[in-house]
């Protein structure tokens, strides 16, 4: 059976590329970089390389780059991190999330309110396509608010957030911090451009064609941060612990790799985004969420009227799709979006989400037959 593969937002394919960079550290003496002899700083300088091309991608200096085990572990850091520094040198500390945070960053600000006297969170609302409201976001920041995470592009639907309207109004408050969570939105944006004048900015390597487990964290500035993993010293102190060459090395090249596909890639791949959503939006029932609105070129977002979610991936799998209904820790799982609660869509046409991401791989001929296999699996379903 042939195979589309219709998932990339959860997890893109490993990049042939990727794999060659990190086949040196994979096997044999791999030193830890933290050593003094020449197997240590070998591992040193292919760890400080790697650095610098990541800072170069996100626009960042090397010594603002931290590298972590993925993007879940860069929200974190950064979230619970600020959280923790404002907590110990201003003696309280706000965090203002929006409410359509991956739960990397939903789950750490609300860890930092409950485990930390002196934190508190509120989440910023959102319009009907899933973008953070400038006046929402504006009445709840005063002098307490310590961090706004907003996200680049939202994992779920791929909605480009307003970070232009975020940063200006984050400024306006004396020793705010910001950080974007724009691990969905790297294989298409240019991050360096994307968030600039963001203080904190988390990226992970599976999503774009590297290895799970790699991600890292760029801190501009000097922005105050303490660490969630203390001990030894790595990563000047912002994170302890042995780094991983081989990790390190993976992310750096799929960063690389995606910025080489990224011109022709967006485009095309746009342009099988906005045929799915023009076939399939045209069946009865079937809606494009957030179809005005500006997103990334290669994630699809569609509700379906009287179908279960679960029965259409299953009726989709079982014709080699391979597909999610939410989030990509969840993906495959027919639970309630928080995403799509926050956007204001009942629960009945939410049970029946369904997201269709690509890549620069992706293909025509896959289009279309993914069109024809989930035209045909929800007429199925509905004759049932």
């Amino acid at each position: 059976m042939t195979t589309y593969y219709f998932d990339h937002a959860a997890s893109a394919p490993r990049s042939e590329v990727v794999a060659a960079a990190m086949a040196p550290w994979l096997h044999g003496v791999v030193a830890n970089p933290s050593g003094a002899h020449r197997a240590a700083r070998a591992a040193q300088r292919a760890l400080e390389d790697a650095r610098e091309v990541v800072a170069a991608h996100l626009g960042a200096r090397p010594g603002e780059v931290t590298f972590t085990a993925g993007g879940t572990e860069s929200c974190q850091l950064a979230v619970a991190g600020r959280a923790l520094w404002a907590r110990r040198t201003r003696g309280r500390a706000r965090l203002v999330v929006s409410a359509v945070e991956h739960h990397a960053v939903l789950d750490a600000a609300d860890w930092a309110a409950h485990a930390v006297a002196g934190v508190s969170v509120d989440r910023a609302p959102v319009d009907g396509d899933g973008r953070v409201t400038p006046e929402g976001l504006a009445a709840l920041l005063d002098e307490d608010v310590a961090l706004v995470s907003v996200m680049t592009a939202n994992n779920e639907t791929g909605v480009l957030e307003p970070l232009g309207a975020v940063r200006d109004a984050a400024a306006r408050v004396p020793g705010c911090a910001t950080h974007t969570d724009a691990v969905a939105a790297a294989p298409w944006l240019d991050l360096a451009r994307a968030t600039a004048g963001f203080d904190l900015v988390s990226v992970c390597a599976h999503k774009i064609g590297g290895p799970v487990n790699a991600g890292a964290l760029v801190a501009r500035g000097g922005v105050g941060l303490d660490p969630l993993v203390p001990g030894g010293g790595q990563e000047r102190g912002r994170r302890g612990g042995t780094v991983d060459v081989a990790a390190a090395v993976g992310l750096a090249a799929a960063l690389e790799g995606v910025a080489r596909e990224r011109a022709d890639a967006a485009g095309r791949v746009g342009g099988y985004r906005d045929r799915i959503g023009t076939a399939l939006g045209a069946l009865p029932g079937v809606r494009v969420t957030a179809a005005e609105a500006a997103r990334l070129p290669g994630t699809v977002h569609l509700t379906v009227e009287g179908v279960a979610s679960d029965e259409l991936l299953f009726l989709l799998d079982r014709g080699g799709v391979c597909a999610s209904a939410a989030a990509s820790c969840s993906s495959g799982a027919s639970g309630p979006s928080h995403v799509l609660a926050a956007m204001g869509l009942d629960g009945a046409r939410a049970r029946g989400s369904l997201r269709l991401s690509m890549g620069a791989e992706t293909t025509s001929e896959e289009v279309d037959a993914v069109i024809a296999l989930v035209a045909a699996s929800i007429e199925r379903l509905r004759a049932v």
